[in-house]
Protein backbone atom coordinates (compact mmCIF):
# COMPACT_ATOMS: atom_id res chain seq x y z
CA UNK A 1 0.00 0.00 0.00
CA UNK A 2 1.10 3.55 -0.63
CA UNK A 3 3.25 4.66 2.28
CA UNK A 4 1.65 8.09 2.42
CA UNK A 5 -1.89 6.64 2.46
CA UNK A 6 -1.89 3.83 5.00
CA UNK A 7 -5.67 3.87 5.34
CA UNK A 8 -6.54 4.90 1.79
CA UNK A 9 -7.27 8.51 2.79
CA UNK A 10 -5.99 11.26 0.57
CA UNK A 11 -3.86 14.20 1.56
CA UNK A 12 -5.56 16.96 -0.43
CA UNK A 13 -2.23 18.59 -1.23
CA UNK A 14 -1.31 15.70 -3.57
CA UNK A 15 -0.49 16.94 -7.06
CA UNK A 16 -0.02 15.20 -10.42
CA UNK A 17 3.77 15.28 -10.25
CA UNK A 18 4.15 14.11 -6.67
CA UNK A 19 5.80 10.68 -6.35
CA UNK A 20 3.86 7.70 -5.03
CA UNK A 21 5.20 4.62 -3.27
CA UNK A 22 3.63 1.17 -3.45
CA UNK A 23 5.47 -1.40 -1.34
CA UNK A 24 9.10 -1.13 -2.42
CA UNK A 25 8.45 0.79 -5.63
CA UNK A 26 8.38 4.58 -5.94
CA UNK A 27 6.61 5.94 -9.02
CA UNK A 28 7.85 9.35 -10.15
CA UNK A 29 4.38 10.89 -10.56
CA UNK A 30 0.62 10.27 -10.49
CA UNK A 31 0.05 10.40 -14.27
CA UNK A 32 -0.06 6.84 -15.54
CA UNK A 33 -0.58 5.09 -18.86
CA UNK A 34 -3.43 2.56 -18.64
CA UNK A 35 -3.32 -0.78 -20.44
CA UNK A 36 -4.64 -0.38 -23.99
CA UNK A 37 -4.40 -3.33 -26.36
CA UNK A 38 -2.64 -2.50 -29.62
CA UNK A 39 -3.31 -5.89 -31.30
CA UNK A 40 0.11 -5.65 -32.93
CA UNK A 41 1.89 -8.95 -32.22
CA UNK A 42 1.47 -9.65 -35.91
CA UNK A 43 3.44 -12.91 -35.92
CA UNK A 44 0.72 -14.22 -33.57
CA UNK A 45 3.38 -15.60 -31.23
CA UNK A 46 2.69 -13.23 -28.33
CA UNK A 47 6.08 -11.52 -28.65
CA UNK A 48 6.53 -7.73 -28.62
CA UNK A 49 7.78 -6.12 -31.81
CA UNK A 50 9.60 -2.89 -32.75
CA UNK A 51 6.17 -1.26 -32.78
CA UNK A 52 5.70 -2.09 -29.09
CA UNK A 53 9.20 -0.76 -28.36
CA UNK A 54 8.54 2.67 -29.86
CA UNK A 55 5.02 2.78 -28.45
CA UNK A 56 6.02 2.23 -24.83
CA UNK A 57 9.52 3.73 -24.72
CA UNK A 58 8.29 6.98 -26.28
CA UNK A 59 5.70 7.30 -23.52
CA UNK A 60 8.31 6.55 -20.89
CA UNK A 61 10.38 9.41 -22.33
CA UNK A 62 7.21 11.48 -22.40
CA UNK A 63 7.02 11.42 -18.63
CA UNK A 64 4.41 8.86 -17.63
CA UNK A 65 4.92 7.66 -14.07
CA UNK A 66 3.70 4.09 -14.34
CA UNK A 67 3.16 2.42 -17.68
CA UNK A 68 0.84 -0.58 -17.51
CA UNK A 69 1.51 -2.57 -20.65
CA UNK A 70 -1.48 -3.88 -22.52
CA UNK A 71 -3.54 -7.02 -21.85
CA UNK A 72 -1.03 -9.87 -22.03
CA UNK A 73 -2.39 -13.38 -22.30
CA UNK A 74 -1.47 -16.05 -19.78
CA UNK A 75 -2.31 -18.78 -22.33
CA UNK A 76 -2.68 -18.87 -26.13
CA UNK A 77 -6.41 -19.47 -25.78
CA UNK A 78 -6.57 -16.56 -23.31
CA UNK A 79 -5.85 -13.97 -25.98
CA UNK A 80 -8.45 -11.41 -26.99
CA UNK A 81 -7.22 -11.71 -30.57
CA UNK A 82 -4.50 -13.76 -32.26
CA UNK A 83 -2.39 -10.57 -32.29
CA UNK A 84 -2.28 -10.10 -28.51
CA UNK A 85 0.91 -10.12 -26.48
CA UNK A 86 1.58 -13.14 -24.30
CA UNK A 87 3.63 -14.46 -21.40
CA UNK A 88 2.57 -18.08 -21.50
CA UNK A 89 5.99 -19.47 -22.41
CA UNK A 90 9.56 -18.92 -21.21
CA UNK A 91 10.60 -18.52 -24.85
CA UNK A 92 8.73 -15.22 -25.01
CA UNK A 93 10.70 -13.55 -22.24
CA UNK A 94 13.72 -12.24 -24.13
CA UNK A 95 11.51 -10.33 -26.57
CA UNK A 96 10.30 -8.16 -23.69
CA UNK A 97 13.64 -7.25 -22.13
CA UNK A 98 14.73 -4.47 -24.51
CA UNK A 99 11.47 -2.59 -23.93
CA UNK A 100 11.86 -3.00 -20.21
CA UNK A 101 15.45 -1.80 -20.09
CA UNK A 102 14.94 1.38 -22.11
CA UNK A 103 11.55 2.34 -20.66
CA UNK A 104 12.91 2.05 -17.13
CA UNK A 105 16.06 3.94 -18.11
CA UNK A 106 13.75 6.77 -19.17
CA UNK A 107 12.30 6.86 -15.66
CA UNK A 108 9.03 4.94 -15.99
CA UNK A 109 7.80 2.33 -13.56
CA UNK A 110 6.79 -0.66 -15.67
CA UNK A 111 3.83 -2.95 -15.03
CA UNK A 112 2.14 -5.55 -17.21
CA UNK A 113 -1.54 -6.45 -17.26
CA UNK A 114 -2.09 -10.22 -17.19
CA UNK A 115 -5.29 -11.42 -18.81
CA UNK A 116 -7.42 -14.33 -19.91
CA UNK A 117 -10.12 -13.21 -22.31
CA UNK A 118 -12.57 -16.05 -21.69
CA UNK A 119 -15.70 -15.74 -23.83
CA UNK A 120 -14.45 -12.48 -25.37
CA UNK A 121 -11.40 -14.19 -26.88
CA UNK A 122 -10.62 -15.35 -30.42
CA UNK A 123 -11.84 -12.09 -31.93
CA UNK A 124 -10.56 -10.28 -34.99
CA UNK A 125 -8.42 -7.17 -35.25
CA UNK A 126 -7.21 -4.72 -37.88
CA UNK A 127 -4.39 -6.99 -39.02
CA UNK A 128 -6.41 -10.14 -39.73
CA UNK A 129 -9.96 -8.93 -40.29
CA UNK A 130 -13.10 -10.16 -38.51
CA UNK A 131 -13.09 -6.90 -36.53
CA UNK A 132 -15.33 -7.29 -33.49
CA UNK A 133 -16.33 -10.81 -34.46
CA UNK A 134 -15.11 -14.31 -33.65
CA UNK A 135 -12.30 -15.67 -35.79
CA UNK A 136 -13.31 -19.10 -37.16
CA UNK A 137 -11.28 -21.98 -35.77
CA UNK A 138 -10.23 -23.03 -39.28
CA UNK A 139 -8.75 -19.55 -39.80
CA UNK A 140 -6.69 -19.36 -36.61
CA UNK A 141 -9.36 -18.89 -33.96
CA UNK A 142 -10.16 -21.18 -31.06
CA UNK A 143 -13.05 -22.38 -28.92
CA UNK A 144 -13.54 -19.91 -26.10
CA UNK A 145 -14.38 -20.61 -22.47
CA UNK A 146 -16.52 -19.00 -19.79
CA UNK A 147 -17.83 -19.78 -16.31
CA UNK A 148 -21.05 -20.82 -18.08
CA UNK A 149 -21.82 -21.59 -21.71
CA UNK A 150 -23.36 -18.25 -22.67
CA UNK A 151 -22.06 -15.98 -25.40
CA UNK A 152 -21.23 -12.28 -25.41
CA UNK A 153 -23.45 -10.64 -27.99
CA UNK A 154 -22.85 -12.11 -31.44
CA UNK A 155 -19.54 -13.77 -30.53
CA UNK A 156 -19.23 -17.55 -30.73
CA UNK A 157 -20.81 -19.55 -27.94
CA UNK A 158 -18.16 -20.61 -25.38
CA UNK A 159 -18.01 -23.80 -23.38
CA UNK A 160 -18.13 -23.88 -19.59
CA UNK A 161 -14.86 -24.45 -17.74
CA UNK A 162 -14.36 -27.48 -15.53
CA UNK A 163 -13.01 -27.02 -12.01
CA UNK A 164 -9.71 -28.59 -13.08
CA UNK A 165 -9.46 -26.10 -15.95
CA UNK A 166 -10.07 -23.23 -13.54
CA UNK A 167 -7.18 -24.46 -11.41
CA UNK A 168 -4.98 -24.66 -14.52
CA UNK A 169 -5.76 -21.05 -15.45
CA UNK A 170 -4.93 -19.91 -11.91
CA UNK A 171 -1.55 -21.59 -12.34
CA UNK A 172 -1.12 -19.87 -15.71
CA UNK A 173 -1.59 -16.46 -14.09
CA UNK A 174 1.00 -17.43 -11.46
CA UNK A 175 3.51 -18.57 -14.07
CA UNK A 176 3.02 -15.46 -16.20
CA UNK A 177 3.61 -13.27 -13.15
CA UNK A 178 6.83 -15.17 -12.43
CA UNK A 179 7.97 -14.49 -15.99
CA UNK A 180 7.06 -10.81 -15.67
CA UNK A 181 9.09 -10.53 -12.48
CA UNK A 182 12.10 -12.18 -14.09
CA UNK A 183 11.88 -9.97 -17.18
CA UNK A 184 12.21 -6.97 -14.88
CA UNK A 185 8.69 -5.60 -14.50
CA UNK A 186 8.22 -3.49 -11.38
CA UNK A 187 4.58 -4.51 -10.84
CA UNK A 188 1.86 -6.75 -12.23
CA UNK A 189 -1.79 -5.98 -12.81
CA UNK A 190 -4.51 -8.64 -12.90
CA UNK A 191 -7.23 -7.90 -15.47
CA UNK A 192 -10.59 -8.51 -13.78
CA UNK A 193 -12.56 -5.93 -15.76
CA UNK A 194 -14.27 -5.28 -19.09
CA UNK A 195 -15.92 -8.66 -19.45
CA UNK A 196 -12.82 -10.84 -19.67
CA UNK A 197 -12.62 -14.16 -17.86
CA UNK A 198 -12.04 -13.10 -14.25
CA UNK A 199 -14.79 -10.49 -14.45
CA UNK A 200 -17.06 -13.07 -16.08
CA UNK A 201 -16.79 -15.08 -12.87
CA UNK A 202 -17.67 -12.01 -10.79
CA UNK A 203 -20.88 -11.10 -12.62
CA UNK A 204 -24.10 -12.95 -11.64
CA UNK A 205 -25.58 -12.18 -15.05
CA UNK A 206 -22.79 -14.21 -16.69
CA UNK A 207 -21.75 -16.75 -14.06
CA UNK A 208 -24.53 -19.33 -13.73
CA UNK A 209 -22.45 -22.02 -12.03
CA UNK A 210 -23.78 -23.97 -9.06
CA UNK A 211 -20.43 -25.16 -7.69
CA UNK A 212 -17.79 -23.46 -5.52
CA UNK A 213 -17.11 -20.91 -8.30
CA UNK A 214 -20.65 -19.66 -8.77
CA UNK A 215 -23.80 -18.54 -7.00
CA UNK A 216 -22.89 -16.60 -3.87
CA UNK A 217 -20.68 -13.52 -3.81
CA UNK A 218 -17.90 -15.44 -2.05
CA UNK A 219 -17.99 -18.15 -4.70
CA UNK A 220 -18.00 -15.71 -7.61
CA UNK A 221 -14.91 -13.87 -6.33
CA UNK A 222 -13.10 -17.11 -5.48
CA UNK A 223 -11.15 -17.50 -8.72
CA UNK A 224 -9.86 -13.92 -8.66
CA UNK A 225 -8.73 -14.32 -5.05
CA UNK A 226 -6.99 -17.57 -5.94
CA UNK A 227 -5.21 -15.82 -8.82
CA UNK A 228 -4.01 -13.05 -6.50
CA UNK A 229 -2.81 -15.58 -3.91
CA UNK A 230 -0.99 -17.56 -6.59
CA UNK A 231 0.76 -14.44 -7.90
CA UNK A 232 1.70 -13.29 -4.41
CA UNK A 233 3.27 -16.72 -3.81
CA UNK A 234 5.88 -16.17 -6.56
CA UNK A 235 6.60 -12.43 -6.53
CA UNK A 236 8.58 -10.69 -3.77
CA UNK A 237 6.90 -8.76 -0.97
CA UNK A 238 8.39 -5.59 -2.46
CA UNK A 239 6.53 -6.02 -5.76
CA UNK A 240 3.14 -4.31 -6.07
CA UNK A 241 0.14 -6.25 -7.33
CA UNK A 242 -2.69 -4.24 -8.89
CA UNK A 243 -6.15 -5.39 -9.95
CA UNK A 244 -8.29 -3.70 -12.60
CA UNK A 245 -12.03 -4.03 -12.01
CA UNK A 246 -15.21 -2.83 -13.62
CA UNK A 247 -17.00 -1.18 -10.70
CA UNK A 248 -20.34 -1.74 -12.43
CA UNK A 249 -21.61 -3.59 -15.48
CA UNK A 250 -24.30 -0.89 -15.89
CA UNK A 251 -27.00 -3.60 -15.92
CA UNK A 252 -29.81 -4.17 -13.41
CA UNK A 253 -29.17 -7.16 -11.18
CA UNK A 254 -25.55 -7.51 -12.23
CA UNK A 255 -22.16 -6.53 -10.85
CA UNK A 256 -22.28 -3.20 -9.01
CA UNK A 257 -20.37 -0.74 -6.85
CA UNK A 258 -21.30 -2.30 -3.51
CA UNK A 259 -19.95 -5.67 -4.62
CA UNK A 260 -16.83 -3.97 -5.96
CA UNK A 261 -16.19 -2.33 -2.59
CA UNK A 262 -16.52 -5.68 -0.80
CA UNK A 263 -14.22 -7.28 -3.36
CA UNK A 264 -11.65 -4.51 -2.87
CA UNK A 265 -11.63 -5.16 0.88
CA UNK A 266 -10.96 -8.84 0.27
CA UNK A 267 -8.24 -8.15 -2.28
CA UNK A 268 -6.55 -5.72 0.09
CA UNK A 269 -6.46 -8.45 2.74
CA UNK A 270 -4.84 -10.79 0.21
CA UNK A 271 -2.00 -8.41 -0.65
CA UNK A 272 -3.36 -6.26 -3.47
CA UNK A 273 -1.92 -2.75 -3.33
CA UNK A 274 -4.14 -0.73 -5.66
CA UNK A 275 -7.46 -1.05 -7.48
CA UNK A 276 -7.49 0.25 -11.06
CA UNK A 277 -11.14 1.31 -11.32
CA UNK A 278 -12.97 1.21 -14.63
CA UNK A 279 -16.53 0.20 -15.58
CA UNK A 280 -18.49 -1.77 -18.16
CA UNK A 281 -17.55 -4.24 -20.85
CA UNK A 282 -19.39 -7.20 -19.30
CA UNK A 283 -22.91 -6.95 -20.69
CA UNK A 284 -23.62 -5.83 -24.28
CA UNK A 285 -26.16 -3.17 -25.21
CA UNK A 286 -26.27 -1.29 -21.92
CA UNK A 287 -26.49 2.47 -21.58
CA UNK A 288 -23.29 4.05 -20.24
CA UNK A 289 -23.33 7.79 -19.41
CA UNK A 290 -19.99 8.56 -21.02
CA UNK A 291 -18.68 12.05 -20.28
CA UNK A 292 -15.54 13.57 -18.72
CA UNK A 293 -14.88 12.15 -15.23
CA UNK A 294 -17.79 9.69 -15.51
CA UNK A 295 -15.83 6.92 -13.78
CA UNK A 296 -14.13 9.07 -11.15
CA UNK A 297 -16.91 8.67 -8.53
CA UNK A 298 -16.43 4.90 -8.63
CA UNK A 299 -12.71 5.26 -7.89
CA UNK A 300 -13.54 7.64 -5.06
CA UNK A 301 -16.09 5.27 -3.51
CA UNK A 302 -13.81 2.24 -3.70
CA UNK A 303 -10.98 4.28 -2.22
CA UNK A 304 -12.92 5.73 0.69
CA UNK A 305 -15.04 2.69 1.56
CA UNK A 306 -12.43 -0.05 1.09
CA UNK A 307 -9.45 1.96 2.33
CA UNK A 308 -7.22 1.09 -0.60
CA UNK A 309 -5.47 3.30 -3.18
CA UNK A 310 -7.18 3.63 -6.55
CA UNK A 311 -6.63 5.03 -10.00
CA UNK A 312 -9.22 6.97 -11.98
CA UNK A 313 -9.57 6.54 -15.73
CA UNK A 314 -11.93 7.54 -18.52
CA UNK A 315 -12.06 10.80 -20.51
CA UNK A 316 -9.41 12.46 -18.38
CA UNK A 317 -7.84 14.65 -21.05
CA UNK A 318 -6.74 17.96 -19.50
CA UNK A 319 -3.97 18.73 -16.99
CA UNK A 320 -6.20 20.85 -14.74
CA UNK A 321 -8.78 18.07 -14.75
CA UNK A 322 -6.16 15.57 -13.54
CA UNK A 323 -4.99 18.01 -10.89
CA UNK A 324 -8.54 18.53 -9.61
CA UNK A 325 -9.21 14.78 -9.34
CA UNK A 326 -6.09 14.21 -7.26
CA UNK A 327 -6.63 17.26 -5.08
CA UNK A 328 -10.20 16.16 -4.33
CA UNK A 329 -9.04 12.83 -2.94
CA UNK A 330 -10.99 10.82 -5.50
CA UNK A 331 -7.97 8.76 -6.53
CA UNK A 332 -4.26 8.33 -5.92
CA UNK A 333 -3.30 8.44 -9.60
CA UNK A 334 -4.98 9.28 -12.89
CA UNK A 335 -4.66 7.32 -16.10
CA UNK A 336 -4.47 9.09 -19.44
CA UNK A 337 -5.65 6.77 -22.19
CA UNK A 338 -6.74 7.96 -25.61
CA UNK A 339 -5.14 11.35 -25.08
CA UNK A 340 -1.84 9.52 -24.61
CA UNK A 341 -2.31 7.73 -27.92
CA UNK A 342 -2.47 11.14 -29.57
CA UNK A 343 0.43 12.58 -27.58
CA UNK A 344 3.16 10.38 -26.04
CA UNK A 345 4.51 13.47 -24.26
CA UNK A 346 1.24 14.35 -22.51
CA UNK A 347 2.81 14.44 -19.00
CA UNK A 348 5.63 16.78 -20.03
CA UNK A 349 3.19 19.12 -21.76
CA UNK A 350 0.98 18.97 -18.67
CA UNK A 351 3.92 19.92 -16.47
CA UNK A 352 4.55 23.01 -18.57
CA UNK A 353 0.87 23.99 -18.48
CA UNK A 354 0.77 23.53 -14.70
CA UNK A 355 4.12 25.34 -14.31
CA UNK A 356 5.77 22.34 -12.66
CA UNK A 357 9.51 21.79 -13.20
CA UNK A 358 10.16 18.18 -14.17
CA UNK A 359 13.11 16.23 -15.52
CA UNK A 360 12.67 15.82 -19.25
CA UNK A 361 14.14 13.31 -21.65
CA UNK A 362 17.93 13.71 -21.92
CA UNK A 363 19.31 16.15 -24.46
CA UNK A 364 22.80 16.31 -25.90
CA UNK A 365 25.04 18.99 -24.28
CA UNK A 366 25.13 21.32 -27.33
CA UNK A 367 21.36 21.72 -27.15
CA UNK A 368 21.47 22.39 -23.43
CA UNK A 369 24.07 25.11 -24.02
CA UNK A 370 21.90 26.57 -26.72
CA UNK A 371 19.03 26.98 -24.29
CA UNK A 372 20.91 29.76 -22.48
CA UNK A 373 21.99 31.82 -25.49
Amino acid sequence: MSEDKKNGKQNKTVKPFDPMTLRGVTVRNRIWLPPMDTYSALAQDGKPTPFHYQHYVSRAMGGFGMIIMEATAVAPEGRISPCDLGLWDDGQMDAWRWIMADAKAAGATMAVQLNHAGRKGSTGCHAIGFDGQSVPEEQGGWRTVCPSANAYGSLARPRALSVDEIHTIVDQFRDAAWRAMNIGFDAVEVHAAHGYLLSQFLDPLINERDDEYGGSFDNRVRMLVEVVDAIRSVVPDTMPVLVRVSATDWAAGGWDLDQTVELAKILKAHGVDLIDVSTGGLIPDVTIPVKPDYQVPFAEQVRSRAGIPTTAVGLITKPKQAKKILKSGAADAVEIGRAALRDPYWPLRAAHKLDVPVEEAPYQPPYLRGAFR
